[in-house]
């Protein structure tokens, strides 16, 4: 099933992006750098920098074969993906210093990075814990000294599968097989940096855990790998920002998250990228939610030239629930695929997708659903909205939601909208001393504004803005 949505009503151009809060950048001063292309030298040269054990070595070099093995997707965004080239970029970059707990010992440069982005005063204002990434590996990570008391655990990939290896093992590539997509291959093969973070059983964490994801470097990859395990009855958010200066090279963005909460869990993921425009952004996210868990995906797109986005929540035991809520706003030379997969595997279970798209200039964005309920359960219910909005004469929205559902125990509903600005609400908003940018800023606010209110308050505001600097010269 699949709607496709063109609005035309007059010319209207497209708009410059001021990305001026991320667009900037330092100069290169890399103790390790595994240098252009991927081989297995390449896999080694990181294995050998990172001191990796020898099962990840091993993980590694098998997940290369399955890379090299699997064709590039063809059936999405094909033209697109045919403008990535792996052998000119970079695989691992790094300053060589170990990430610190202390914000005084990160090195001036990549310290300065963060407070322009503002990440110090919003760990003092309001987060238990912070881990900030700086191309391959994480330059800084603290968590709240009572956390660790309480026995949570926050800290990057490799501290995790060298230090909690008991922990993080039995779960790592478990939610997402490396043979999932070509993309979580080439995670799997040259992965470095993300979280690894453990909440123990029946421990609530009040305030959220953040990551920040910063790529400085042209022509470079950034592969992070984030496993989070929140264990029986404990409650977890965590929040993740993205972004990277404006080159004229290819940046690519493939990043593998693997979410598991156990019985009785609750797990919030917030993600809000503001990627440039030159960035592919080719992440794969999956959540197991267990009997009585619950697994809630916030996510926001803004920016990159091309997004393939589709967080899922497989649904394992009895009353599990899955929530995707989603925002994704498309400029100009932008393609926002995004979407959400909700697999049902025990009865009684209950997802939720609620995706609203912004699309301007000449932008595309694409709402890409599965929903999937076997014969052999009983009771499952989802409910799916997808609600487009154009901007201009020349933007473009398609939804392709499929939804499967066997038996007949079942209760499913499914919605989707696409509508414009209209020409009246502007000129109402106008006459009341609004300017035209201003006043469509207004009316795509209003368009998002239920889901907005999803987002903790620091990052609610930070959206709304991020969302006028994009309408900023978008009409008129």
């Amino acid at each position: 099933m699949s709607s496709e949505a063109v609005l035309d009503t007059g010319t209207q151009e497209a708009i410059d992006i001021d990305r001026s809060k991320g667009d900037f950048s330092y100069p290169e001063s890399h103790k390790f750098d595994a240098g252009v292309g991927l081989s297995p030298a390449t896999v080694d040269y990181i294995c050998d920098v990172k001191n990796d054990p020898d099962w990840v070595r091993e993980f590694r070099h098998k997940a290369l074969k399955t890379f090299e093995s699997k064709p590039m997707p063809t059936h999405w965004a094909t033209k697109d993906l045919e403008n990535i080239d792996f052998d000119v970029i970079r695989y691992y970059l790094s300053d060589g210093t170990k990430p610190t707990r202390s914000w005084d010992e990160v090195p001036d440069d990549i310290k300065e990075t963060f407070e322009r982005l503002g990440i110090p005063q919003q760990e003092r204002a309001f987060l238990a814990g912070v881990e900030a990434q700086y191309d391959s590996e994480a330059a800084y990570s603290n968590v709240k000294e009572e956390l660790e008391k309480d026995g949570v655990i926050f800290v990057n990939s490799t501290e995790g599968l060298k230090e909690h290896e008991e922990i993080f093992r039995p779960w790592f590539g478990k939610v997402i097989p490396t043979g999932d997509n070509k993309f979580s291959a080439l995670n799997s093969a040259v992965f470095s940096g993300g979280s690894f973070i453990y909440v123990p059983k029946g421990l609530k964490v009040r305030h959220p855990l953040q990551a920040y994801f910063r790529i400085n470097s042209e022509n470079f990859g950034q592969f992070e790998r984030t496993l989070i395990i929140c264990d029986e009855g404990s409650e977890l958010t965590y929040m993740e920002g993205c972004t990277a200066p404006k080159f004229e090279t290819t940046t690519l963005h493939s990043a593998v998250v693997e979410l598991v909460a156990m019985k009785d869990a609750k797990l919030q993921y917030i993600t809000v990228q503001n990627w440039s425009s030159n960035v592919f952004n080719l992440v794969t996210k999956r959540g197991i939610a267990h009997e009585n868990a619950e697994v809630r995906w916030i996510d926001c797109n803004i920016g990159s030239r091309l997004t393939m986005k589709y967080p899922g929540v497989v649904m394992k035991g009895r009353k599990a629930r899955g929530e995707v809520i989603s925002i994704a706003l498309a400029n100009s030379g932008q393609h926002q695929d995004t979407g959400a997969k909700m697999i049902h595997a025990a009865d009684e279970t209950t997802s939720n997708v609620v995706s609203k798209s912004i699309s301007v200039g000449e932008g595309r964005s694409t709402y890409r659903g599965q929903v999937h309920i076997p014969k052999h359960l009983k009771g499952c219910r989802n409910n799916t909205e997808c609600d487009a909005l154009l901007i201009n004469s020349s933007s473009r929205t398609d939804t392709y939601p499929a939804i499967t559902v066997r038996g007949n125990q079942h209760a499913t509903q499914h919605e989707a909208s696409v509508s414009q600005v209209s020409a009246e609400m502007l000129f109402y908003m106008q006459q009341r001393g609004l300017s035209e940018g201003a006043a469509m800023s207004l009316a795509v606010n209003g368009f998002v504004n239920d889901l907005v209110r999803e987002f903790p308050m620091e990052y609610s505001v930070e959206l709304k803005r991020l969302i006028e600097l994009e309408m900023e010269g978008s009409v008129g």
